[in-house]
Formats: structure tokens, sequence, C-alpha cells
């Protein structure tokens, strides 16, 4: 039937197309897609467009090359969830969760000051959480805004993007970047262009790149996989680039309360940013509240649409936040936890360098990034040691092969051991190794 093959004379029309097909249930995991020609031929279309949507599906997860065998539609295809199921018995390197040991312990005397809002009128922002927030940033980044409360670090890129981009619009992504951007970007029928990560932060495109762009996504502190921290040369060199272009700025700084280095000068940039942080990171996953300020418009708009769907994050959550943040911070385990994730990541590649691995020493956050040239041995050969780590190529826009290694679930010692068994599978052979 003519309903069940992919429609559309446009890169945008056809990922549409293909991604319904595959949500509807008419294509299933496992199905073979037309070749590249046979579709372009079918559609009337030039090859590239086809071959670039193509390329948009297999970024986000929808579908898969096998070489020769043809493009198929991803076993069990999710293109919300990135999560990662890791094997029982092996130690947890792969799921990028943070060590439940540095977490605040929620005291139940907090809810004595506490009393359920009986009315929806009263629901908003907690001005107490707002008023931390805003210290915490102005000491941190030298921002002093009121910080608009929303849902997540996602929430505020799809709502930023959705204000500013159209579908079709190009976006400027780092490479390896946080995997969920990739879903979204084929959510929003937006087109990816990578920006490959050195240890400085992400090479900037060229001028005609840069102004074929609506916006930058970038992540100047504890880069997700890789751990990297932006230089103070590239940031300078990333805002005189984008200064004559309209690219909207993202600034996804999801480690800022937990890191040691300085934060990203805004000052510099010129053009419209969205600065954004998260409390996930050091009070734990259940709470999911991420806040962010911008410098135009556009935060407002992002605001005034929450308000029309979520409307408000929960009264109860911003409560409890604001004690759990403020204990972290009188008790000292802030501190705990920032220096304890340093010592461990730090330990970890010291460990490695000693083998001679080639790898980024700068940096921070829960991750370290090692390239090798045959990940499926190295993760394989890592799990028979009792290691569960993350394919490196889910996080990179042009699949090179790497592994990323989180650190949470590490000791000090287990950093001298890990680095043993690496070197034990990847050294044997030097052309294992980038």
């Amino acid at each position: 039937m003519d309903t069940l093959k992919p429609k559309g004379d446009s890169v945008v029309k056809i990922v549409s197309s293909i991604e319904r097909l595959i949500r509807l249930g008419h294509w299933q995991a496992g199905h073979k897609l037309p070749t590249v020609r046979s579709l372009s031929d079918e559609l009337n279309v030039n090859p590239s467009t086809v071959s670039t949507a193509y390329k948009q599906l297999r970024d986000a997860g929808v579908i898969v090359t096998k070489g020769r065998q043809g493009t198929f539609v991803t076993e069990e295809v999710d293109i919300q969830h990135t999560e990662m199921a890791v094997p029982k018995g092996l130690i947890d390197l792969a799921s990028g969760n943070v060590d439940g040991r540095l977490l605040p312990k929620l005291n139940p005397d907090w809810l004595l000051n506490y009393n359920l809002y009986s009315g929806y009128e009263e629901l908003g922002d907690n001005e107490q959480l707002k008023q931390l927030a805003k210290k915490q940033m102005n000491k941190h980044c030298d921002i002093n805004a009121e910080p608009v409360l929303f849902s997540s670090t996602l929430d505020i890129m799809e709502r930023a993007l959705s204000q500013w981009c159209v579908a079709g619009a190009k976006i400027l992504v780092e490479d390896p970047c946080w995997s969920p951007i990739k879903a979204l970007a084929v959510s929003m029928r937006l087109d990816i262009i990578a920006m490959p990560i050195d240890e400085q932060g992400a090479v900037i495109p060229d001028d005609e790149v840069l102004a074929s762009a609506s916006a930058m996504i970038v992540t100047p502190r504890a880069h997700n996989p890789t751990g990297v921290n932006y230089s103070q040369q590239r940031w300078q060199t990333l805002a005189e680039r984008i200064a004559d272009k309209d690219i909207l700025l993202l600034i996804d700084d999801y480690w800022g309360e937990l890191s040691r280095q300085p934060a990203p000068n805004l000052k510099l940039i010129k053009n419209e940013w969205i600065y954004s942080t998260s409390l996930s990171k050091f009070l734990g996953p259940d709470f999911r509240i991420a806040m962010a300020v911008g410098n135009g418009a556009t935060i407002k708009a992002m605001k005034n649409r929450f308000s029309l769907g979520p409307r408000w994050v929960s009264g109860l959550l911003q409560f409890l936040a604001v004690n759990a943040w403020q204990d972290m911070l009188e008790t000292g385990l802030l501190n705990k936890a920032i220096d304890s994730y340093a010592q461990r990541r730090e330990k970890l590649i010291n460990e490695l360098v000693k083998f001679g691995f080639d790898i980024w020493q700068s940096g921070e956050g829960l991750h370290v990034w090692l390239p090798v040239a045959n990940e499926n041995y190295a993760i394989q050969a890592l799990a028979a040691k009792g290691w569960a780590v993350q394919q490196g190529s889910a996080f990179s826009l042009d699949k090179k092969p790497a592994i990323r290694i989180s650190i949470s679930n590490l000791t000090l010692e287990d950093c001298t051991l890990l680095a043993k068994d690496i070197a034990s599978i990847l050294t044997n052979s030097k052309s294992m190794l980038y």
C-alpha cells in the first residue's frame, strides 16, 4: 500500500514520514529500508536528500546501517530514551549515574514548615529557590538575573529551539555530544551540523557553515561524554566567530555547581543566549529541576509557553530542593562531592597515562573518554573482567569508536585496577589505539 511507503520531497518530510511509519508500527524492528537510490527514484528527489534523511535517523538511533546488508529499523526503537541497561554482576561505569553516597539526606523536620497548597493560583516558582539559584549563578557566572524554572535541561533546550528555529533549520552540536540532543533534533525536524571536540572545546566551523546555522548548543564545563572544559581562548574564539551571525547560543552548564573551573564569560557573547544549569547532578535525579536565564526575548517566550503546558514545577519538590541545597552548602557536603568526583576522575586518567594512553587530561565531571579502534571488542573484554562501560559511538555523530567510562561507582583503588585491565586488553596491540 502507498500509505506504508515513505513520502516527501525534502529531508524534513522524509524523516517525518519514516519516523511515523515506525511509530505507528507499520515498519517494525528489523524492517529493511529501501536503498538510497531506489527511494530517491521513487520520490523523485536527489539521492543526497535521502542520504541526509537516513543520516539524521541513524544519528538518533532510529535506524542502523549494516554494511552491504542494508539499512534496518533499529531493534526496540525508542527515540525518547537513551539509558543503558547494565548487566547484573558488572560494576556500572556505563549509565552515567551520580554517586548516591554524595547526595543529601532528606530531613523529615523540613516538612514541618511546609503546608500543601490548596489553590492553583498560589503555585509557581519558589522565591527562596529562585534567590538561592540567583545567588549561586551570580557567584559562579557573574549572572545577575532572575532564573526561570523548568523540568529539565532537555526541556529547556526543546523550548528554546522551538521558539527560535523552524523545521529544517540547522543547529550546531558538539561531536561527540550528549545523546538525547540527537533524538531531540530529529523529533523537531532540525538538521545537526557537527562541531568536533578537542581538548580545548568545540572546533568552531568556518563562516559559511556558521552563517547557515540557527542555533548552537555548547557544554562549557564537564562536557558529556568527554569531560572537556572549554579553554578561555576557545570560548573567546567562539564568541568572536558568531558575533555577527544570527545564532542563538544554548549554554548547557549542567555541572555548574560541582565545577572547580571558572564559568564561561557570558559578557563576551554578543548574540542572544540561554544559560541553563540543573539540580539533578548534585541533589540527584529525583530533583528534576533545571533553571535558565537569558539576555533576550526568547527566555520570556519560553516561560510563557511553559505556563500554558506544565504551568509550574511541583511546589513540594521546589521546597525540598531549597532545603537540600542549603543543607549541602552548610554541611560541606557539596564541597565533598566536588572533591570526590575530581579526585576519582584525575586518578583514573593518571593511571591510564602511566600505561601510555594518549588521553585528554584536562576537564572534569563524571566521564573519561577513551578512543579505541574496536569498540565492541573493548566493551566485551572489559565486561569479561567485570566492568560495564558505554559505547562511544552512541554519542558520536560520525560514529568514531570509543568508550565512555563513568567514575561515580569507582573507588580510588578501583581506578588503579581498572586502568590495569584496560591496559591488558588494549595495549597488546598498538593498533588498537588511535
